[in-house]
């Protein structure tokens, strides 16, 4: 008998020590300037001992590296050539990347491209405006899906089921005065923006910067990525906005095109 289930033991064991290591990754990635042992054990609920045992294993894949003359965990170089062959796979950062600097020129603003995870979005790569006063959002940074203009981009394509579960979920942290808190509005502000085909951030993330989004899509019609073109609000007006609205909306639809992708007005076309 002690021999039938001790394979079993082995690869529980296995998966578990995977699982924690994953989660060592992902914690460090989410601070960026590094992390101590102390810090990950406590944010893992994970012994000193085990979380060391973790990173040295992965110290030695290269996927952390050890900071000594700050003591802190960081994210090796292997973390960054798994991340880009994801990135190859999908080819979406070079395809759209002609196109980003072709809205940047047109709109004199930042552009930004970012893809949903989970219940969040991710920043993929931007452009960066000309203008002295600018805006910056570091690939890899995440931000809410309720109050960033490529997050509401994602959010007006879901159903109300898919909605509330991430509002029951997550909740609507308030962020600036103009968060939207009540999940009623946020719906009625979603329904607006499907209608128009973008969507909007007026400070809604951070206090003086607004943003517009639209969404690209993919083979299957489905939303595979948003792309946002940001600003100071000195510089982009109430009414401005749909305006750059439209321009995102435009260069969406190119990007999509581009990597093969289709709208769901494609799709209702063929219909």
């Amino acid at each position: 008998m002690a021999s039938e289930t001790s394979p079993t033991k082995s690869r529980t064991g296995q998966v578990q020590s995977l699982t924690r290591a994953l989660s060592v990754l992902n914690v460090i990635a989410e601070n960026p300037p590094g992390m101590t042992l102390t810090g990950i054990s406590r944010a893992l609920g994970l012994a000193p001992s085990t979380s060391h045992r973790l990173l040295t294993t992965l110290q030695e894949e290269r996927y952390v590296q050890y900071d000594r003359d700050s003591s802190h965990w960081q994210i090796g170089m292997q973390a960054f050539v798994t991340g880009n062959g994801f990135l190859s796979s999908r080819d979406l950062v070079s395809v759209a990347r002609p196109f980003m600097r072709r809205m940047m020129e047109e709109s004199g603003e930042t552009v930004n491209l970012a893809i949903s995870e989970g219940d969040d979005v991710i920043y993929m790569a931007q452009v960066e405006s000309r203008e002295m006063m600018r805006v910056y959002s570091k690939p890899g940074n995440r931000v809410p899906l309720h109050c960033s203009g490529v997050g509401k981009a994602i959010m007006m394509l879901m159903d109300d089921t898919d909605i509330d579960r991430i509002i029951s979920l997550r909740g609507l942290p308030k962020l600036t005065e103009k968060t939207f808190t009540d999940s009623d509005r946020l719906k009625r502000e979603l329904l607006q923006s499907r209608r128009q085909r973008f969507a909007i951030d007026d400070e809604e993330h951070a206090v003086g910067l607004r943003c517009v989004a639209s969404v690209i899509y993919d083979e299957y019609a489905e939303p595979l990525a948003a792309v946002s073109i940001s600003g100071p609000a000195a510089r982009i007006s109430a009414e401005r906005l749909p305006v750059l609205g439209q321009t995102a909306f435009q260069f969406a639809q190119e990007i999509t095109a581009a990597l093969g992708g289709r709208t769901p007005a494609d799709v209702a076309d063929v219909k």
